[in-house]
């Protein structure tokens, strides 16, 4: 068994981490973390872990969890956790993060979106944990940086489309609309009830920090600078992605080309599901999972493909896909402790 530790298990995506480990077959939490919430039973502030996990939150001391854990999961806002990974790192640990600390290659596009980065060393040591696309890079990693939700929803769909040179790059749209937990636990008053429900409203349009993201990643799978338009869209709903890119292809589409170049890239993937026809995505039929459904339709009219995905930002969004980070980290099947089928209803 693998002694992990949950830095920040109280917010969502953390409590949705503690969740799906305290079950897994591989793993003991060993502590878990919380500035809010610190002396205070894990099932009282989430009283749905009642007899499933009973671990009293901590104050953090990097000492601390590095004498009880073997791999970290820090699961903070950005800018905190560069200030203790290289600790955790120098200390021989292994860490998934979830902030966007550790998901560039390049620390100048990193602080134009954000802050400056104070642990500028480990970028070229860290690995993007995008698990499909990485896998060969994560499995040999101390450090991964989580992917962002909507990068995920995006980034999934239109690799293997493009690498394969089957659409223009420079024609990308990106459309997404997320759930209001993608906000975070903290409060602010766009994610009050009475402001988001019965509300569905674009937020930081062209200007989101993901979109930054989406271009870096994919300008170094493609080796050449890749710009997209990306518009995130709030919800009235709890959890679930759906995003609809568009992209002219670059000569003649055909369904089945489009299907089989997806099928041949996810081919062993456990967690890429490609929808039949007629039947698109839904954030419904991947509620609760680690699952990334994609669907597509070639609008003949206006030579544009449209390509369509589900996930749960909570699940491969955020901490599911760190689970599965986690597995391949440590040499474990990718899949342990993930398989719990989506919510039907």
């Amino acid at each position: 068994m693998t002694k992990v530790g949950v830095i920040g298990a109280t917010g969502y995506a953390g409590a949705e981490l503690v969740r799906i480990l305290c079950t897994h077959p591989d793993i003991e939490i060993t502590l878990l973390t919380s500035r809010q919430y610190a002396g205070e039973r894990f099932d009282s502030v989430y009283p749905a872990m009642a007899g499933f996990v009973d671990l009293v939150c901590e104050e953090l001391s990097v000492e601390r969890v590095c004498d009880r854990a073997d791999l970290l999961f820090t699961a903070l806002p950005h800018k905190l956790p560069m200030s203790i990974v290289p600790e955790l790192i120098q200390r021989g640990k292994k860490v998934v993060d979830f902030s966007a600390d550790f998901r560039y290659k390049d620390a100048a596009i990193y602080e134009s979106f954000y802050q400056p980065h104070t642990a500028k060393d480990l970028l070229a040591k860290a690995v993007y944990g995008l698990c499909e696309i990485f896998f060969d890079d994560i499995k040999n990693a101390d450090l991964v940086g989580n992917p962002g939700c909507y990068p995920t929803s995006v980034l999934l769909p239109l690799i293997p489309l493009l690498k394969e040179q089957l659409l223009d790059p420079e024609t990308i749209i990106a459309d997404s609309k997320s759930g209001v937990s993608g906000a975070g636990r903290s409060l602010a008053l766009t994610t009050h009830f009475c402001e988001a429900n019965e509300s569905f409203k674009a937020y930081k349009v062209a200007e989101h920090r993901h979109n930054s993201e989406m271009e870096a990643v994919l300008g170094l799978v493609l080796a050449k600078p890749v710009n997209l338009s990306f518009v995130p869209h709030l919800v009235p709903m709890t959890r679930g992605i759906l995003t609809t890119i568009y992209a002219v292809p670059t000569g003649s589409l055909s369904p089945d080309k489009v299907r089989d170049c997806l099928a041949a890239y996810y081919s062993n993937c456990r967690f890429v599901r490609i929808c039949p026809d007629g039947r698109p995505p839904d954030t419904m039929h991947v509620k609760g999972s680690n699952c990334c459904d994609i669907g597509f339709k070639i609008d003949q009219r206006n030579n544009r493909l449209i390509l369509m995905s589900a996930i749960d930002n909570m699940g491969k969004g955020a901490a599911g896909q760190a689970v599965q980070n986690m597995n391949i980290m440590l040499g474990l099947d990718e899949s342990a402790g993930l398989m719990a089928a989506p919510f039907p209803f």
